[in-house]
């Protein structure tokens, strides 16, 4: 399957996420072709296609805030 959206090194970067007590929370995966979370103790990811995932958080309703720099 060919997708829109590439990667010039990996085709996957994967960020494990831990809280204050060094805990896992989940792995955020992202890829070429959108953004998936599974949280820590699930097998499968949830996933969204990457213009969806754009759409939702820039929109107001997120409260996501553009960063300064």
């Amino acid at each position: 399957m060919a997708y829109t959206n590439s990667f010039k090194g990996p085709t996957r970067v994967d960020h494990r996420i831990l809280g204050p007590d060094n805990k896992l929370i989940g792995t955020l995966r992202v890829k070429p072709s959108g953004v998936l979370w599974r949280p820590a103790d699930v097998r499968r990811f949830y996933s969204v296609e990457l213009a969806k995932f754009a759409e939702w958080i820039t929109a107001d309703s997120t409260g996501a805030e553009r960063t300064k720099v």
